[in-house]
C-alpha cells in the first residue's frame, strides 16, 4: 500500500509535504549533486528582493546549543539577475519551486509578486513579512495583522500565483496574523520565521553577531513552532506550512499532528543535506507501516486534552 502524500497549496499540488526552507538551499543548484529533487515537495529559493543585496559584514553566523543564530541580511542577487542567472535551472528540477519574496511596502509587495508570479518556473511564491515597514518608522509587517493583511491584500492582487504568507514568531497572538492574511487571501501561511535572538562574547564583552543581534533556527527552537503551529492552524482553514527545527521524519509526523500540511527542512541542510531527502523517505514508510492511507489522518490529528 502506497499513501497518498500529496498537498494541495492553491493551485499547486505538492508530491509530498517536504519542501526547503528559504536561505537554507540557496537556489538549489548547490545542492544538485546531494538531493534527488524527484524525492521531495519542492525547494524554496533565498528571499529576492527588489534589487541585489549584499547582507550584513560578517561574523554573521553563530553556532550554538542544539541551534544556530544568523543575520544574514537576507543577501540575495535581486529580482532581474534571478530571472537571467538562476531561473533557467530552476526549470528543469523535478518538484515545485516557490520563490521566497520581500519588500519594504505594500507597492513593493505588489510589484515583486507580478514581476516574479509572471515568471515561467515559478510554481509558487513566498511572502516573508518578517521585514521593516519603511512607512511605519521600520515596524515589521508581520507582527501587526493590519499591515500583515496589506500585504497580503497587495501581493493578492498582482498575481494569481499561489501565495505563501511567511509570519513572524515575534507576536503574542500568532493566530490573529494567520487569520487576518487568510481573509486578505493568502493560500497558505508558513509557521514562522526565525526566532529573535544573540549571543555575547564574554572576553570582548561584544555580541557575537556584526549586526548584534539575529535569529535562532534549529532544533532548539522546534517545541515552540509546534505550539505555533497548532494555534496558526486552530485560527485559520488554509494550509500551515512549518518551518522551524525539523531534523528527521518524526519531526515531520510531530508537526503534522500539530496541524501542519507541509513541512519545511532549514537548518538541518548544513548538517545533513540530504535530509529533506531522509525526511520523505521516512513519512513514507511510517505511513506504509501505520496504515496510513492519506496524510488527511495525520494533520491536525494530536488528541489534546
Amino acid at each position: 500500500m502506497t499513501a497518498d502524500l500529496s498537498v494541495r497549496i492553491g493551485d499547486l499540488t505538492l508530491r509530498n509535504p517536504i519542501l526547503t526552507a528559504s536561505g537554507t538551499f540557496g537556489y538549489a543548484a548547490e545542492y544538485e549533486t546531494m538531493v534527488d529533487f524527484n524525492k521531495i515537495g519542492g525547494i524554496i529559493t533565498k528571499g529576492i528582493s527588489p534589487e541585489p543585496r549584499l547582507g550584513n559584514p560578517q561574523p554573521r553566523i553563530w553556532e550554538t546549543e542544539s541551534g544556530l543564530i544568523n543575520a544574514i541580511g537576507l543577501d540575495n542577487v535581486g529580482v532581474e539577475d534571478f530571472e537571467q542567472s538562476k531561473l533557467d535551472y530552476l526549470r528543469k528540477i523535478e518538484c515545485a519551486v516557490i520563490v521566497n519574496f520581500f519588500a519594504e511596502s505594500a507597492e513593493g509587495y505588489a510589484k515583486l509578486a507580478r514581476t516574479l508570479g509572471a515568471m515561467a518556473g515559478v510554481d509558487a511564491l513566498e511572502a516573508n513579512i518578517s521585514c521593516p515597514n519603511v512607512k511605519a518608522g521600520g515596524r515589521e509587517f508581520g507582527v501587526d495583522p493590519v499591515a500583515a493583511a496589506e500585504v497580503t491584500i497587495a501581493s493578492r492582487e498582482a498575481t494569481n500565483c499561489p501565495l505563501i504568507v511567511k509570519l513572524s514568531p515575534d507576536v503574542s497572538n500568532i493566530g490573529d496574523i494567520a487569520s487576518a492574511v487568510a481573509d486578505a487571501g493568502a493560500d497558505a501561511v508558513t509557521v514562522a520565521n526565525s526566532m529573535p535572538a544573540m549571543a555575547i562574547d564574554i572576553e570582548s564583552r561584544r555580541p557575537r553577531l556584526s549586526f548584534g543581534r539575529g535569529g535562532l533556527t534549529g532544533p532548539a527552537v522546534r517545541p515552540i513552532v509546534t505550539r505555533l503551529v497548532y494555534e496558526s492552524a486552530q485560527a485559520t482553514d488554509i494550509p500551515v506550512i512549518a518551518s522551524g527545527g525539523a531534523s528527521n521524519w518524526r519531526d515531520v509526523v510531530e508537526f503534522l499532528l500539530a496541524g501542519a500540511s507541509a513541512v519545511q527542512a532549514g537548518t538541518v541542510n548544513f548538517v545533513n543535506p540530504r535530509a529533506s531527502v531522509e525526511m520523505a523517505e521516512g513519512l513514507e514508510t511510517y505511513c506504509r507501516q501505520s496504515g496510513i492511507n492519506s496524510l488527511t489522518q495525520l494533520v491536525g490529528a494530536v488528541d489534546m486534552p
